[in-house]
């Protein structure tokens, strides 16, 4: 997140802001395609540099390896289910911000990490899917 903000707000940005100004002195703004499009960039820049900003200030650094109970799902775990069709799928519980399927990191609000929380090797449990529920077997959990 920090890479991003740095990334809008010291490239991006000024890119933007040299586009606009020189779109503003080519006289009518009201039909200058550069001008607006440049200033509505600005506002989508800035509107996402106030949420990464809120985003950064409120964020905590959480270590999985401190954690103690570790024969339980928790955030930051390495998990190996099996579900009904015996299929094994491999995940690690991350924050919202960090999820990404290319790396099997999926977020700790989504619907498959919140029916693993708090489970231990061998339970059985439910998963909400829209074609009903479904039944997920915990195989192995890890910390790194």
């Amino acid at each position: 997140m920090r890479e991003e903000l740095r990334e809008l707000m010291q490239v991006e940005r000024p890119k933007i802001v040299e586009i606009v100004s020189w779109a503003a002195g080519n006289g009518d703004r009201s039909e200058n395609g550069d001008y607006l499009y440049g200033k509505r960039r600005l506002r989508e820049i800035d509107r996402r540099a106030r949420f990464l900003s809120k985003r950064l200030e409120h964020a905590l650094v959480i270590d999985p390896a401190s954690q103690t109970t570790r024969d339980r799902v928790f955030f930051g775990a390495s998990v190996s289910y099996v579900d009904e069709e015996d299929v094994t799928h491999d995940v690690t519980i991350v924050g919202c911000d960090e999820a990404d399927l290319t790396r099997r990191e999926i977020s700790l609000v989504s619907p498959v990490a919140r029916a693993l929380m708090r489970s231990r090797v061998g339970d059985e449990v439910s998963l909400q899917t829209p074609s009903g529920p479904v039944t997920l077997e915990v195989l192995s959990i890890t910390y790194p």
